[in-house]
C-alpha cells in the first residue's frame, strides 16, 4: 500500500468520525463575537514567536491545541470561561500565525514547553492554569512535569499520561494497530501528502470550516508532522523505566471515548503519575475533538471543577 494511498484514508485511520448532528451557526458557537472580542498578541521563545488571543481577565488560563487545529478550537470554552478568567489559546509553532521554524529538531517537547513559559510571561504572569489538546495535552503534561512552580492545575482532553499511551502501545495490540497513523507520519516526505483542505474533514462547523482552512494554509505541514517524528514513540515499543516525574498540581481528564486514535485503556493508573486529586470525566458520545464534540459539556465541567 502507498503512502499516497494511506494518507488519503486520514480520517479513516484516525477513526474520527463526523458528528450526525446539524452545523451550528455563527449565532450559536459564538464564532463572530470571539473573533471580534480576542485581542492578538506574540510571545517569543528564542527568536520563535508564538501567537496568541486572549479574552477576559482575572486568573490565567493557557488553551494549547492539537493536530491539526489552531488557536479557534478552543472558542466555546473561552466564551465561557472568560467570565471570570483570562483565557489565553496559543497557536503552537508551525501554525498558523505562528512561526514555523524549519528542522525537525525545533520541535522538540523541551522546546514546545519552553513556548507556553513564554506566553505565560508575555501575560505578565508567572503561574497558570494550563488546559491541552491531543498534542497540547502532551505539551501540557510535559508542562507541568518541567514547570511545576509555573502551573497552578492541569487540564487535559483527551491525551492519557504519556506513560499511559507508552503502556499500551507496549501490551495493546489494538493501540498498536491504531497508532499506525503516527508512524505513517514519521516517514520522511510524509507531509507532502497533507492539503489545508484535508485537514479540515473534522470539522463539523461550516461556518468555523473556512476559517480553518485559512489557518491550515498559513500553517506548515511538515512542521505539523515534526511533532509526530520528534516525540511519538517509535517501534520497536518499550516500556519507559525511568523514575516518575509526579505532576504536583491538581488534574482534571476529560476524554472523548468514540475515540479511537487514543484509545480509553491508556486512561487506566493514570493517577499513579498525579501527587494531589485527579478528576476524570468521560464521554461516551464524544469523538477525539471533545472540546468541539461535547463543547457545553466540556466547558461545564472545567468551570465546576476550577469553581470547587
Amino acid at each position: 500500500m502507498s503512502l499516497r494511498y494511506i494518507m488519503r484514508l486520514l480520517p479513516i485511520v484516525l477513526g474520527l468520525v463526523l458528528s450526525t448532528s446539524r452545523p451550528l451557526n455563527a449565532a450559536e458557537t459564538g464564532l463572530l463575537d470571539i473573533e471580534r472580542r480576542v485581542t492578538h498578541a506574540y510571545a517569543t521563545n528564542n527568536g520563535v514567536r508564538i501567537h496568541y488571543a486572549s479574552l477576559g481577565s482575572g486568573p490565567l488560563v493557557i488553551m494549547i491545541h492539537g493536530f491539526p487545529d489552531y488557536w479557534l478550537t478552543w472558542r466555546h470554552q473561552m466564551m465561557q470561561l472568560s467570565k471570570d478568567h483570562q483565557v489565553v489559546a496559543l497557536d503552537q509553532r508551525g501554525y498558523n500565525l505562528s512561526d514555523r521554524p524549519k528542522g525537525v529538531e525545533n520541535y522538540d517537547m523541551s522546546l514546545l514547553v519552553q513556548d507556553v513559559a513564554a506566553v505565560v510571561a508575555a501575560c505578565g504572569r508567572k503561574t497558570a492554569i494550563i488546559v491541552g489538546h491531543d498534542w497540547g495535552g502532551a505539551v501540557a503534561w510535559s508542562f507541568a512535569m518541567a514547570r511545576p512552580e509555573m502551573t497552578e492545575k492541569l487540564i487535559i482532553l483527551n491525551l492519557p499520561h504519556p506513560r499511559g499511551l507508552m503502556r499500551e502501545l507496549v501490551n495493546n495490540p489494538e493501540q498498536q494497530k491504531n497508532s499506525s497513523y503516527a508512524r505513517t507520519f514519521q516517514q520522511p516526505g510524509a507531509h507532502t501528502n497533507l492539503t489545508a483542505q484535508g485537514l479540515t474533514f473534522w470539522v463539523t462547523d461550516l461556518e468555523a470550516r473556512p476559517r480553518y482552512l485559512e489557518a491550515f494554509e498559513r500553517s506548515d505541514f511538515e512542521a505539523m508532522l515534526n511533532y509526530y517524528k520528534r516525540n511519538y514513540p517509535r517501534e520497536p515499543y518499550k516500556q519507559d523505566t525511568s523514575p516518575v516525574v509526579k505532576v504536583k498540581c491538581p488534574v482534571l481528564m476529560i476524554h472523548g471515548l468514540k475515540d479511537t486514535a487514543l484509545l480509553h485503556p491508556a486512561l487506566n493508573g493514570n493517577w499513579e503519575f498525579v501527587e494531589r486529586d485527579l478528576t476524570l470525566v468521560t464521554i461516551p458520545d464524544a469523538n477525539h475533538f471533545v472540546q468541539q464534540d461535547a463543547a457545553d459539556l466540556v466547558t461545564r465541567s472545567i468551570r465546576s471543577w476550577l469553581g470547587r
